[in-house]
């Protein structure tokens, strides 16, 4: 097969499609255990704006594999799919059109390789599912605090390819926070052994954070040393009900200064979000029997000798006192502080009952977030008369800012629509100097975005990296940059 065409932009490449005589060269050198038939879950995505190319599903066993299928297809210009769990919502994890791709899943590749207790470390295998990550670290008395909804799904390589961001954020960091080394299959072949346990290694470019968030678009990932942290002795979770946005935000401050870092989550809840929870999952149960417009759920981490009881009433105290908040539950057991978080946890599957017009992951700074919501209202309005469920992690930044059909509606009755909500909320984030993606990456969906909002400079570096690392632009075509 002849190589494409050197990497210029992905618009000019002429790949070659995952075929018959491939799949021969592949059962040459690995045997038939590799590839397997490819089912509709490999070719699908959570929102269903995008439905994959079925070419040759692969799934390896070791790292050596996984090199030896990338570089026959770099050899056969190929283009590759790296596959985690499935759950990224922007369209990385499929090719919709052209020639047929191989697809690397890495499901097979869930080992815990070791655990480092005394080093606060934990070294998994890319296919690992995130919740067992999360257990691992608990069998060892440790805490590994990504936490997402689809934590019980997705993998530590796709939450890692994407700089996954979760619950956690405002007291761990991302995934790339959360990072000490990587093991990855460049797009030649080769591997990178990266596993570093150092907490200081100043020796160069950081290639580890360079790859993280790269959603496969320079390599694969088949292995990372994780940070891991000391279980918090007790913990706290309360539903406050705030005043407005600009309440939240000064009852973080407040929050801040009784308890300092041990806020572990601070979540923002929008009364149409509850609204939602009551028309499509009625068994959720709800805090409070008036619901307010504005809620923050709040969970705290402290060390021995702290009751986080007493803490959340001491906050909802001098909160009060202020004007910040008019009513609160905290949880009284492990069982009401489940019931807290299924409030926040079940609200993405209430939106995608109802249906949206247009989602939004987005960031603003924190201190223009209540100036940003009553802009938005406002520019949503001019667009029609739709519904905003506006929710997620305040603590550090993130909004996921969605778009909704009037009562009685359905989205489909907008699809015309969907692209002028969609310019008309990034334009005014971009102005506010926010980020279009704040959590979920760029996919496939975010692209033109990606080119609309991005510094000229920092895009043309972002365009150099990819043809240097992978000049055939073979692995995820599509993704990130646009072809």
């Amino acid at each position: 097969m002849p190589l494409p065409v050197a990497f210029g932009r992905e618009e000019n490449m002429r790949w070659n499609p995952a075929d018959d005589r491939f799949a021969e060269t592949i059962h040459a050198q690995l045997g038939s255990d590799v590839l397997r038939p490819i089912a509709e879950r490999y070719l699908e995505e959570p929102r269903g704006r995008f439905v994959g190319q079925p070419g040759l599903l692969a799934l390896p066993r070791t790292v050596d594999e996984v090199s030896a299928l990338v570089r026959m297809a770099a050899e056969a210009g190929v283009p590759v799919v790296p596959y985690g769990g499935g759950t990224g919502l922007v369209g990385g994890q499929v090719v919709p059109d052209g020639p047929t791709p191989l697809i690397i899943s890495l499901e097979r590749m869930t080992a815990i390789r070791a655990v480092y207790p005394t080093e606060n470390i934990l070294i998994a295998e890319a296919g690992a599912i995130l919740a067992d990550v999360q257990a691992a670290a608990d069998d060892a008395d440790r805490l590994f605090p990504l936490a997402l909804a689809a934590q019980g799904s997705c993998r530590i390589g796709g939450n890692l390819a994407t700089n996954a961001g979760g619950v956690n954020v405002l007291r761990y960091g991302n995934a790339r926070d959360l990072c000490l080394g990587l093991e990855v299959v460049l797009p030649s072949g080769e591997i990178w052994h990266g596993l570093s346990r150092l907490r200081k290694d100043n020796t160069g470019y950081d290639l580890r954070n360079l790859l993280i968030g790269s959603e496969g678009t320079l390599g694969i990932i088949t292995a990372a040393a994780l940070k891991l942290f000391p279980r918090p002795n007790s913990v706290g979770t309360a539903m406050f009900q705030v005043a407005s946005p600009e309440a939240a935000i000064d009852l973080l401050s407040l929050s801040r200064d009784q308890v300092g870092e041990g806020i572990s989550s601070f979540e923002l809840i929008h009364r149409q979000g509850l609204d939602f929870l009551s028309e499509t999952l009625p068994e959720v149960r709800q805090p409070f029997a008036s619901p307010a417009e504005w809620n923050v759920l709040v969970e705290l981490g402290l060390s021995a000798g702290q009751n986080p009881s007493d803490m959340l009433e001491a906050i909802f105290v001098a909160a009060e006192e202020r004007g910040l908040v008019s009513d609160a539950v905290i949880a009284q057991s492990e069982a009401q502080r489940s019931e807290l978080w299924a409030v926040r946890e079940r609200i993405p599957e209430a939106n995608r009952l109802i249906g949206s017009v247009s989602s939004h992951d987005i960031s603003v700074p924190i201190s223009r977030i209540p100036e940003f919501i009553r802009r938005a209202a406002d520019v949503v309005a001019g667009q029609g008369p739709f519904r905003v469920n506006c929710f997620g992690h305040l603590g550090d930044g993130n909004l996921h800012y969605n778009v909704f059909p009037p009562g009685g509606k359905d989205k489909a009755d907008f699809v015309e629509q969907r692209g002028a909500v969609k310019r008309a909320v990034h334009d005014l984030v971009n102005e506010f100097g926010g980020s279009v993606s704040a959590e979920h990456g760029i996919g496939r969906l975010k692209t033109e975005d990606l080119e609309r909002y991005s510094d000229p400079v920092r895009l043309q570096v972002m365009r150099d990296i990819k043809a240097a690392l992978d000049p055939h632009g073979i692995m995820n075509p599509g993704v990130v940059l646009a072809r």
